[in-house]
């Protein structure tokens, strides 16, 4: 596969070039990117997409991985009161790493996460330990003292979901995932799949360049107006389709309008014939499961990458109603049984397609929450757990700082909020670096902040295998 700061820079270098052909411009463009697509394309065969899980509203972290040996468990039990889950239901989900943590202490999953502890047992499954935003490296004393640069209005839900995805306060209008669509989007033979939300509009996938395609979980959406009878005449579909994507309109609103529209309908055309060519999987899928139904559909679009051209992509799926200051132990067990038996079904379906060792699927969330109880829940905090799943990930560990068990350890900010000792760009990094982007690139497009942190902390995170072969 072409490299991709060189599929950037050469993009870049013929945007310039072209740019003194006045309005032949966005044509010419056009026809050069496809050129650069279909070389890419004819060059390897190789394909690799990362998926990311956004779980709405702050999952409670203490709740997702909770801790078992006996000191710990007991620290654990007392700051959450009622909330803390039994002991004798965790041994079940109880996790032996591969490197064990320091001190002889021991985590468990939840109890309704079971389904994906044969992943982490298979070393396919990692756990992000303390995971969230973060400017500079932070200790407590920094936060207390107020000397450090903090993420921009932390414990605030729009906030922190867009500092997840995209570094910066709500209302940013590019994520990392997009930006890494934009240096990879060259080496798509249908870039319009390069990057696809099938939760709505999400600023993760939008990039500089990149538009997100944004898909129903139930599939493609037929354009009526155009795929069937427009007040039941062929000949009125036809006039409104021909009028809809009229490319010589004297404004420049209406040249967009039409260029947009015809996109939109190749596009949909495109995608609805490549997913017809794609069998059935045999995975199944649990109904009722709408974070399920979504990524029963990356898969799809998976099985349907040849047909499309595409050597690179990134989805975006999610679940809501984490949000749980009340009725955290009734309604967060359903959640995490909802995400574990999605997560279970989409790797079943990424080893039926063949393609295990070339999707990597990771976890978010807005933060994680109090490990103190306000009664029935528990509220607002800043770090949290999150999990990466792929056949590519050097699994069965643990990556991070584990934080204190209790109430005021090093990391507890107050109630037991932590204080994140790994941030989104080491993350973000990481994962660039799987997918194929230069070192240079991570650190100025994908990462802005990582250059501070430690490299090392996630250095191993994928198989030296796939590491050599990004």
């Amino acid at each position: 596969m072409t490299r991709p700061d060189a599929s950037r820079r050469a993009f870049l270098k013929r945007a310039a070039a072209l740019s003194m052909l006045g309005s032949a411009a966005p044509w010419a463009l056009s026809l050069a990117t496809m050129a650069d697509a279909a070389a890419a394309s004819s060059a390897s065969s190789d394909y690799k997409a990362l998926v990311c899980v956004f779980l709405y509203g702050g999952n409670d972290h203490a709740n997702t991985l909770v801790p078992v040996d006996a000191a710990s468990y007991a620290l654990y039990s007392a700051a959450r009161g009622s909330l803390s889950l039994p002991w004798s239901g965790l041994q079940a989900t109880a996790l032996q790493p591969r490197v064990p943590l320091p001190n002889s202490r021991q985590m468990a999953l939840a109890p309704s996460l079971a389904p994906i502890k044969p992943y982490f047992n298979a070393g396919k499954l990692a756990v992000l330990l303390n995971i969230g935003p973060l400017i500079q490296p932070t200790s407590l004393a920094d936060f207390q003292a107020q000397r450090v640069p903090l993420p921009s209005k932390l414990f605030s839900h729009n906030d922190q979901q867009s500092a997840w995805q995209t570094y910066a306060q709500e209302g940013a209008q590019a994520g990392w995932g997009g930006h890494l669509g934009d240096l990879l989007m060259s080496g798509n033979g249908h870039a319009a799949f390069t990057c696809v939300s099938l939760s709505g509009n999400a600023a993760y996938v939008a990039g500089d360049q990149v538009v997100p395609y944004m898909l129903n979980p139930a599939g493609v959406a037929p354009l009526r107006a155009i795929d069937g009878l427009m007040y039941g005449s062929a000949a009125c579909s036809d006039l409104f389709k021909r009028v809809v994507t009229q490319p010589d309109s004297t404004h420049v609103m209406a040249r967009m309008h039409a260029d947009i529209m015809r996109r939109a309908i190749d596009a949909q055309v495109d995608l609805g014939a490549a997913l017809g060519q794609t069998g059935a999987l045999s995975t199944t899928f649990a109904a009722g499961n709408g974070l399920a139904a979504q990524l029963k559909m990356v898969a799809n679009m998976i099985a349907a990458r040849g047909a499309l051209g595409l050597k690179r992509q990134v989805f975006f799926v999610s679940l809501g109603g984490f949000d749980m200051h009340d009725n955290l132990m009734s309604q967060h067990p359903i959640l995490l049984g909802q995400v574990a038996s999605a997560l279970q079904s989409f790797a079943d379906a990424t080893n039926e397609l063949g393609v295990a060792n070339q999707v990597t699927t990771f976890t978010a969330s807005d933060f994680g929450r109090t490990l103190s109880s306000n009664g029935d829940g528990s509220d607002h905090g800043w770090g949290g757990y999150h999990f990466v799943l792929g056949g590519a990930v050097q699994g069965g560990r643990f990556y991070g700082q584990l934080p204190d068990a209790g109430l005021q350890g090093a990391q507890d900010i107050g109630q037991g909020r932590l204080l994140p000792t790994m941030a989104v760009d080491q993350l973000a990094t990481a994962l660039a670096g799987w997918m194929g982007v230069s070192a240079t690139d991570q650190r100025t497009l994908i990462a802005p902040h990582a250059s501070a942190f430690d490299a090392s902390v996630l250095a191993d995170l994928f198989t030296p295998q796939a590491a050599a072969s990004s």
